[in-house]
């Protein structure tokens, strides 16, 4: 059954209030702004149950059949965001229209078993990304993945650009998409997405980093300082989106990006350096640059950052976005309490990140 979306002030509705996801299942009380996703439409649906039955005895139902479902009568029944079961729920009538009240909210162990699913499911997806070099006649190359769509027909398609963070420092052309990389480089490649939203996804791979540095980037070496100016990685990122505009029908109003840790880094410096280029961002806990916010007022931007990160301090995301929120900007910050620095399987999983992210246009 499908839950029309309500319209603001008619009699008999109230906008739910949702608190922070915490991992006892409880809620915190840290602010979040949901500006960037009230107005995007997800499909809200109770499932009252399901059968399974033969083509001869579809055919043979007439008005006035019943069919058995396997759920118990009295029992909740499933609510699903975009196909996502986020509640259970009961029927009630609201100003003579069947409404759903809410009973029981998905809890974090729930939450984590879908993260394990999904990440099972992508485990296969390898095969999908093509290996490929960008060699700009220096000697330093740059391996990167690509993903193309599966959808047949789709024309000009959107780009999702990952960027690593840094346990796929190298040039293997390998680390970048497997480990903690997964969940950012293959989420797009699963067949429901590609179904709903046929995208290229490229995830390009550093030995070096993604911003500037006071001393360079070293696999395995320490973290150098960052220091003002675009990114040598950062700049073969653009040449590699360069030579795939000319290649491939990518529709330039939908180039995204996303990173994570040192990625997550890499996506806010992109945004600053590259003003007007991406349709959005999604950085989960950006590690530390040098670049202001002020180019990034106008960005649709999702952060994500779990507070008991201990790699890459929370206060770098709420500095950030208190510094783009007091610039003009609404982006949207989701911090999940008691969550370290595998935020990225949380931020990943969000049943609303897909449908947000593609609503983005430039």
């Amino acid at each position: 059954m499908n839950n029309p979306t309500p319209t603001a002030g008619q009699p008999g509705y109230s906008r739910a209030q949702f608190g922070d996801l915490q991992p006892d299942g409880g809620t915190g009380g840290g602010e979040v702004s949901l500006d960037l996703i009230l107005d995007v439409g997800v499909n809200v649906a109770l499932e009252v149950g399901r059968t399974r039955i033969t083509v001869r005895e579809l055919l043979q139902l007439t008005q006035g059949s019943i069919l058995e479902l396997d759920r118990l009568a009295g029992e909740p029944l499933d609510v699903l965001v975009n196909g996502v079961r986020i509640a259970r729920g009961e029927v009630v009538v609201v100003n003579e229209k069947f409404g759903i009240r809410l009973i029981e909210v998905v809890s974090p162990s729930e939450r984590m078993e879908r993260v394990n699913a999904m990440r099972k499911r992508m485990e296969a997806l390898t095969a999908g990304f093509e290996e490929r070099i960008h060699n700009d006649g220096s000697e330093r190359r740059m391996p990167y993945r690509l993903f193309r769509p599966t959808k047949a027909g789709a024309g000009k398609a959107p780009l999702v650009l990952y960027l690593h963070g840094s346990g796929g420092l190298g040039d293997d052309n390998k680390k970048q998409i497997n480990g903690g990389n997964m969940f950012g480089s293959r989420l797009f490649a699963l067949p429901e997405t590609q179904q709903r939203f046929p995208c290229y996804v490229v995830a390009p791979q550093t030995s070096f980093g993604w911003i500037r540095y006071d001393v360079e980037r070293t696999p395995g070496g320490s973290r150098p300082n960052p220091v003002a100016g675009f990114g040598e990685g950062a700049r073969r990122v653009m040449e590699i989106i360069s030579a795939l505009q000319k290649e491939f029908p990518i529709d330039e109003k939908r180039i995204y990006v996303m990173g994570n840790s040192m990625g997550g880094g890499g996506t806010w410096h992109l945004l600053a350096h590259q003003p007007g280029f991406f349709a959005a961002g999604v950085p989960v806990a950006g590690g530390r640059t040098s670049d202001a916010v002020s180019n990034l007022v106008k960005v649709p931007l999702w952060n994500f950052h779990g507070d008991a990160d201990q790699t890459v301090p929370v206060e770098v995301s709420r500095q950030r976005i208190a510094a783009l929120r007091k610039a003009g900007g609404s982006p949207l910050y989701t911090e999940y309490p008691g969550v370290g620095h595998n935020a990225i399987e949380w931020a990943f999983s969000e049943p609303a990140l897909v449908d947000w992210l593609f609503a983005q246009r430039r």
